[in-house]
Formats: structure tokens, C-alpha cells, sequence
């Protein structure tokens, strides 16, 4: 259990280190870098790298962004072994329809919530 714990958090905590570093020395903006990262993530998904990223942190690489990168891949190579090149458009929004809906549906309720900054 412990060393679970360990894994998750040093996968997690390698993978947000690594965007920091990325933030503070290059002049990539806060959505270039989180688009790098889904590409990352979608990157070792293509070579089932990410799998087994997973099997060794568990929950640790789930929670990075990394992780939706992942999702898209995964679910568009596992939909298009069932229904071919349809199978990539469709097996992406199949796994991450929950994903997204959410963040649409709790960023309005932010925005409903929270004034902006003037700053």
C-alpha cells in the first residue's frame, strides 16, 4: 500500500515537475505546455508506453493531463479495431465525453459563482 502511494506520487509529481520546468525556462504559455502534454500523453499511448506508466504509478498517472492524452488515444485505437477508420472519431469522444462534460459544466458553474480578477 505504501509503496503504492510512493509510485503515484512520484509519477504524478515527476510529470507536474516536468511541466513546471518546461513553463519556466522556455516561453511556452500555459496552453501550449498543457497541449504539449495531451500530445505527450497521446504519444506514449501510441506505443503503449502509457499503460504501463500506469501499472506502475496507478492512480499517479491518471490525474496529469497526460492522462486525456491517453484516453483520446487509447479508446480511438480500441474503437477502430471494432469499426475501422470510423472507430477514431467515435472512440475518442466514447471514453472522454464524461471528461469533458464535466469541466464544461463546472467551469459555468465557476463563472456563475466567481467574479474575475481585474488585474
Amino acid at each position: 500500500m505504501i509503496v503504492d502511494l510512493f509510485f503515484a506520487f512520484l509519477i504524478a509529481g515527476t510529470i507536474c515537475v516536468l511541466a513546471q520546468l518546461v513553463f519556466e525556462f522556455t516561453t511556452l504559455t500555459n496552453g501550449h505546455i498543457t497541449s504539449l502534454f495531451v500530445v505527450l500523453g497521446a504519444f506514449l499511448d501510441t506505443f503503449g508506453l502509457y499503460d504501463k506508466l500506469i501499472e506502475l504509478s496507478g492512480g499517479g498517472a491518471m490525474i496529469c493531463i497526460t492522462s486525456f492524452g491517453h484516453s483520446l488515444i487509447h479508446a480511438a485505437l480500441e474503437k477502430t479495431k471494432e469499426f475501422g477508420a470510423l472507430g477514431i472519431l467515435t472512440g475518442m469522444f466514447d471514453l472522454t465525453t464524461a471528461g469533458i462534460s464535466s469541466v464544461i459544466l463546472f467551469s459555468f458553474l465557476a463563472a456563475i459563482i466567481f467574479k474575475p480578477s481585474k488585474n
